[in-house]
């Protein structure tokens, strides 16, 4: 399945509304209103993992159209996003040469590069990334297939790691080059408000069950910017589950977004940093297209 929260509009928008459903082709199913019983929070909604109740659920929801409902982030994270710098191969070389990794060893790292963004810095599909949020004038946007944590773990093994997904969906890790810079730990050029779209949706590890055999792209006005394959991750899915969870628990609705391919603004010369008006999207086979306007 193809999970999203979302609120209905009706030509209304209605902040304090939220329904989690489930795509279906261009049509959203209410899972909220096919089982009142459920959850209504994402989050909680992963904590059940009862997909067998979820299923049933949207065997009996009402269905909308898309463009009758308004897709919100799929879930309202609990805690910082975690985020994995230069983790596919020419990106790291592309970000080397870019001069703005200040706190640079090696070009490509020995163990995975771990930084968060903040809570507030998460929107959903279509909610403009705003840039007046980086007074540097250094925005860029960074395509990126991230993991959604299911079940509580501490200390997972290799063979068992991806036993705790719950499924996949899509983050731009929008970042201020010259804060990033700067503060040489990435945290506040990662953090502005607007900086994390999320979505469209969480597809289930279920429906893809191999998420290495997806592709990643990243437009700019429909400039194809990035495409690389989630094979070419220096360490996968199950490396970054092992590292996070040797020190820290992992908990139901954390999410784990798993590094940008080559062909971010700062490896063009000049940088291709975003302006106001652009439109960016990051597509990834099995989960569809996020879709965020500059402002």
């Amino acid at each position: 399945m193809r999970l999203v929260t979302f609120a209905p509009t009706d030509g209304v928008r209605r902040d304090g509304e939220r329904h989690i459903g489930a795509m279906d082709g261009d049509a959203v199913v209410d899972i909220s209103a096919g089982d009142p019983g459920l959850p209504v929070d994402m989050v909680d909604l992963i904590a059940t993992w009862d997909l067998a109740r979820v299923a049933a659920a949207k065997d009996r929801g009402p269905r909308s159209p898309l463009s009758d409902v308004r897709l919100l982030a799929p879930l309202r994270v609990r805690k910082n996003v975690f985020a994995v710098g230069r983790n596919y191969h020419d990106h790291a070389h592309e970000f080397s040469k870019s001069g703005f990794d200040a706190s640079e060893k090696k070009v490509i790292p020995e163990h995975p590069v771990i930084f968060t963004k903040a809570p507030t810095s998460v929107i959903g599909p279509d909610d403009a990334i705003v840039l007046a949020n980086d007074p540097t004038g250094t925005s860029d946007y960074e395509g990126e297939m991230a993991v959604v944590i299911g079940r509580r773990c501490r200390g997972a093994r290799r063979e068992n790691a991806l036993d705790n997904v719950f499924g996949w969906t899509i983050v731009n890790d929008v970042t201020a080059r010259d804060l990033q810079q700067k503060h040489v730990q990435w945290f506040v050029g990662k953090s502005p408000d607007t900086f994390c779209p999320i979505g469209p949706c969480i597809t289930t590890i279920d429906e893809l069950p191999d998420i290495r055999s997806s592709w990643l792209r990243t437009t700019v006005n429909g400039e194809l910017r990035q495409e690389v394959p989630i094979s070419d991750l220096i360490f996968d899915v199950e490396s970054l589950i092992v590292t996070l969870s040797d020190v820290m628990t992992l908990e139901p609705g954390d999410v784990i977004a798993t590094g940008t391919g080559v062909g971010v603004g700062i490896g063009f010369d000049p940088p291709k940093f975003l302006t106001a008006g652009d439109l960016v999207e990051v597509s990834i086979d099995g989960i569809g297209t996020l879709r965020n306007p500059v402002a």
